[in-house]
C-alpha cells in the first residue's frame, strides 16, 4: 500500500469515528465508537493528552487486584468520579500480577523485562505504553530501557504491532490464529491515544493493520488477547469474564445530580 493510500484510509476511518461522535451525545461523552476496517468490526476509544485522565489501576487499597471494571468504578464513585471507559491494561500471571513493567502514579510496581521469552509477550520487539504529563508514547522496550522517560503510568506488553510505521516482522498475513484482541496506539504528535478492541476474533496482522492503516498510528502495542474486555457505559457495554490484571482507562468527575 502506498503512503498516500495509507493516509487516505486512516483519514476515512477517523472520519467515521468523528461522525459517530458528532451524531450522538452519549457516544461523544464515552469517546468510544464502533468502526469497521477491512471488513472486521472493532470498538475504538480515544484519549487526549493533558485533557483526559487516562491511567492504570491494578491493586485496590486492600492490596488485592481490582480484577475487573466494577471494583474500579466503585472505588472512583467514593471520590465523586466515574469510569468513562476501560479495558485490559496488559498481560498478567495467574495471580493477576503484571508480566512486565507496571508504573502506577509514578511508582514502579513491576520491573521492565528486556529479554526474549515465551508467548506473545516475549515476541521481540515488545514495548511499553507510557502516559506522561503532557503526551503519550509507545516505545520499543530496549529503547525505553536506554532512555527512560518520566511516565506517570506505564505498562509493558508484547508484541509491538506497529514499529515506526511498519508492521512487526513476525506478524503473518496468512496466520490462522484468531482471538479477540485489544491494544493501544499513539498519534505521531503524542497527543492522542487510541485504545482498540476487536469485536470479533482477528489475527495479529489484521489487528496491526487497524492501527497502521485505519488509525494512522506510527507505533502501536498489543495489550492482551482472548480475555480482552471493554467497559464503555456510553455504548451500554461492560463486558464480563474471569478476573484480569492491570486495567487501563479514563476517570472523570461524576456529573452533578
Amino acid at each position: 500500500m502506498t503512503p498516500a493510500r495509507r493516509v487516505s484510509r486512516a483519514l476515512a476511518a477517523l472520519a467515521l469515528i468523528w461522525a459517530a461522535a458528532a451524531a450522538a451525545p452519549a457516544a461523544r461523552a464515552a469517546q468510544c465508537n464502533p468502526i469497521t476496517h477491512d471488513g472486521l468490526d472493532y470498538t475504538v476509544c480515544s484519549a487526549r493528552a493533558g485533557a483526559d485522565r487516562l491511567r492504570l489501576w491494578h491493586l485496590a487499597p486492600d492490596g488485592t487486584p481490582y480484577g475487573g471494571f466494577g471494583r474500579v468504578a466503585d472505588r472512583l464513585a467514593r471520590g465523586d468520579q466515574r469510569l468513562r471507559f476501560a479495558m485490559n491494561g496488559g498481560m498478567f500471571h495467574s495471580d493477576r500480577s503484571a508480566v512486565g513493567l507496571l508504573i502506577i502514579d509514578g511508582q514502579e510496581r513491576a520491573p521492565l523485562i528486556t529479554s526474549a521469552g515465551p508467548g506473545n509477550f516475549g515476541l521481540l520487539p515488545n514495548g511499553v505504553f507510557c502516559i506522561a504529563a503532557d503526551r503519550f508514547a509507545v516505545i520499543e522496550t530496549r529503547a525505553f530501557a536506554a532512555d527512560r522517560p518520566d511516565c506517570r503510568h506505564a505498562t509493558q506488553s508484547g508484541p509491538m504491532l506497529v514499529i515506526d510505521g511498519a508492521l512487526h516482522p513476525r506478524l503473518l498475513p496468512d496466520s490462522t490464529s484468531r482471538f479477540v484482541r485489544n491494544g493501544v496506539g499513539v498519534s505521531a504528535d503524542g497527543q492522542t491515544a487510541w485504545l482498540a478492541i476487536s469485536d470479533q476474533q482477528v489475527t495479529f496482522h489484521e489487528f496491526a493493520r487497524l492501527f497502521r492503516d485505519g488509525l494512522g498510528t506510527p507505533n502501536a502495542l498489543f495489550l492482551d488477547g482472548n480475555v480482552s474486555r471493554l467497559h464503555a457505559p456510553g455504548l451500554g457495554r461492560s463486558d464480563w469474564g474471569l478476573p484480569i490484571g492491570p486495567i487501563l482507562g479514563v476517570a472523570e468527575p461524576a456529573p452533578d445530580r
